[in-house]
């Protein structure tokens, strides 16, 4: 298995993931729009093999696990380029008298997504609450299901499914149910049904059954999807048909099943990526090495975009419609936006995050290097 490489086709991933957010928030064609948002659940769904990966890769090197490391490594890479560029979404808030403390310390806790549906000062920011608050409960959940021994972790298991498994399909449906009874008996709560993390969970536990078949059960897992190859993949293309042509804020059925559609249909793809030979050649034969190392290097960078995108949206709305007289139309404004937004990101990444990620590896290192 390759486990301590940084993998070119899940960058891509990430790549196609934020190129569906920019698609989101600046508008292109109805369908483009409408198709967006699923870029946010491909990211829970990544973002859950990466990081239980990370956690599973300790404890099979060490037997165990140090969540407070790991917590606090994840903090260096998460709050230096959020809380730096936090100012330029609070400083509109300011300027029109609209400063709200619950808001703001919504925004700087992480629990945006509980008490304004969407983030305060930045709107997509709810995102970053959903995983931070899977970074700390399965941190803790699997730290406490090891020290005390409930479930044995071992790789290379019989097939049979185990009790880890039965685990994390219980907190896939519990989420799906709870989303259910959200829907249906509190419609007040809006957007908040969208957004809350206990209603979102299933897509990042949907990433950690990925990585714990991927660390645990590989053989398993590569045999499976080889005799199930074309099937799998043509789940995947129906679990994604309907993203173009409904929007999540106008079906119910988006609201409850499907986000679980879009879970499975990226887990699919996802295992695709792990575990098909030459993965890489059939990309380039695709879209070409160029095209694929432009979305990968998009992808390393994707988090420092999704960040900054936002405010180069809101900030070149302001110049266009103000100082230019609207001088661009709709087309030119995505991709200039996309265009500044990904440089801005790049660079952020090769000079802010990368100095406290350096910071953070000399003071902290991680234990699976």
């Amino acid at each position: 298995m390759k486990q301590n490489i940084r993998l070119r086709e899940l960058d891509f991933l990430r790549g196609i993931a934020i190129i569906l957010v920019l698609m989101r928030h600046q508008y292109i064609t109805d369908w483009t729009t409408k198709m967006g948002w699923i870029g946010v659940d491909l990211f829970f769904v990544l973002s859950g093999f990466l990081v239980s990966g990370l956690l599973f890769k300790e404890y099979l090197k060490f037997g165990n696990i140090k969540p407070g490391l790991f917590l606090v490594r994840r903090g260096f890479k998460i709050y230096p380029i959020y809380y730096l560029t936090y100012f330029l979404y609070l400083t509109p808030k300011i300027i029109k008298h609209q400063f709200e403390w619950k808001g703001f310390l919504s925004d700087m806790f992480f629990i945006q997504n509980y008490v304004c549906a969407w983030g305060y000062a930045y709107t997509a920011s709810w995102s970053l609450a959903v995983e931070e608050h899977f970074y700390f409960g399965f941190a803790v959940l699997l730290w406490f299901v090891i020290k005390h021994a409930w479930i044995s972790l071992k790789p290379n298991q019989a097939s049979k499914t185990d009790k880890f498994e039965v685990l994390i399909f219980l907190m896939i449906l519990l989420s799906l149910c709870l989303r259910i009874v959200s829907n249906v008996y509190f419609p007040e709560n809006g957007d908040k049904n969208f957004t809350m993390s206990h209603l979102r969970m299933d897509s990042l536990f949907a990433g950690v059954f990925v990585s714990y078949l991927y660390y645990f059960k590989n053989e398993k897992l590569t045999h499976f999807f080889e005799s199930n190859r074309i099937r799998l993949m043509i789940i995947s293309f129906l679990a994604l048909m309907f993203t173009p042509f409904i929007d999540f804020e106008e079906s119910f059925f988006v609201r409850t099943f499907g986000y679980s559609l879009l879970y499975i249909a990226f887990s699919i793809i996802l295992v695709f990526f792990l575990v098909s030979t030459e993965v890489n050649k059939k990309l380039d034969s695709l879209f070409s090495n160029r095209i694929v190392n432009i979305i990968s290097k998009i992808g390393f960078s994707s988090y420092s975009i999704y960040i900054i995108h936002g405010f180069v949206n809101f900030f070149f709305a302001l110049v266009n419609n103000f100082v230019l007289n609207k001088f661009f139309n709709q087309i030119s404004i995505f991709f200039l936006t996309c265009i500044i937004s990904v440089l801005c990101g790049i660079f952020m990444t090769l000079n802010i995050e990368k100095y406290f990620l350096n910071y953070r590896d000399k003071y902290f290192p991680s234990r699976i290097n």
